[in-house]
């Protein structure tokens, strides 16, 4: 396989992956949990519609920063992965290569934020709940307790430099859940981590309400994230690693 060949089929495996057939337990969830589908069947990225209305998340995420933060920046990611995978097969379609570089760069940012994005509507939800079972008990395992991890992202999310994240991943090569901290949405992550809870600092989801209190919008964050959705996408990771 030359370098083109190369090139044009580990960028695409990505998207493909998502939507071949197959009988995996993961992949059955992604057929379940349409939020989850990020490309169409073209391979083609998508974004989903929103599992709840945009007053949902109030008073803690207000609708206007919502319908702009989904629409126009999550929104804008999708549209952005898209142009950079249609500008990909076009330098290998002509062999011109040296624009590669730059537009693989950008589908790493755009795609980055997409799967972020998709988990984060998830993450969250109206009513107040807790951890239970399994993953308690990998958070008990991990951290000390519930309570130390809650102490940990929060302050790992205040304290990104700029813009980015602040996620919660089950790591499989240590079999063990860690906070990790990402800046832009890419950048400082571990390879092989799968996300089950991420927490965007990024200005344009908290200015509108908070300001630049950046440390206010992630403490009330906690008053609505969805527990049962970290503990689903916990065992998904499991499913998928073992």
């Amino acid at each position: 396989m030359d370098r083109k060949e190369f090139l044009k089929s580990s960028t695409l495996f990505g998207a493909a992956a998502l939507v071949l057939p197959t009988t995996n337990a993961f992949a059955k969830n992604l057929s379940d949990n349409s939020i989850d589908k990020l490309v169409d069947a073209n391979g083609n990225y998508i974004q989903q519609t929103l599992p709840y209305s945009e007053s949902f998340l109030e008073p803690y995420m207000d609708a206007e920063t919502l319908h702009l933060h989904y629409t126009f920046h999550h929104g804008g990611a999708v549209k952005g992965a898209n142009k950079d995978l249609q500008m990909i097969k076009k330098a290998l379609d002509e062999n011109s290569l040296e624009t590669i570089d730059l537009w693989t760069k950008k589908l790493s940012y755009h795609f980055s934020s997409h799967i972020l994005h998709s988990i984060f509507w998830t993450n969250l939800t109206n009513k107040s709940n807790i951890p239970q079972g399994n993953l308690l008990k990998r958070i008990e395992k991990s951290f000390g307790s519930f309570d130390r991890l809650k102490v940990l992202i929060a302050a790992t999310a205040k304290n990104v430099d700029g813009n980015g994240w602040g996620i919660l991943a089950y790591q499989p090569y240590s079999d063990s859940l860690v906070v990790l901290q990402c800046e832009n949405h890419e950048k400082l992550t571990q390879w092989g981590a799968i996300p089950i809870l991420v927490i965007d600092v990024w200005e344009h989801a908290y200015y509108l309400k908070y300001k630049n209190k950046r440390t206010d919008f992630v403490d009330a964050l906690f008053n609505i994230i969805n527990w049962d959705n970290v503990a689903m996408r916990l065992n998904d990771a499991l499913k998928l690693t073992r």
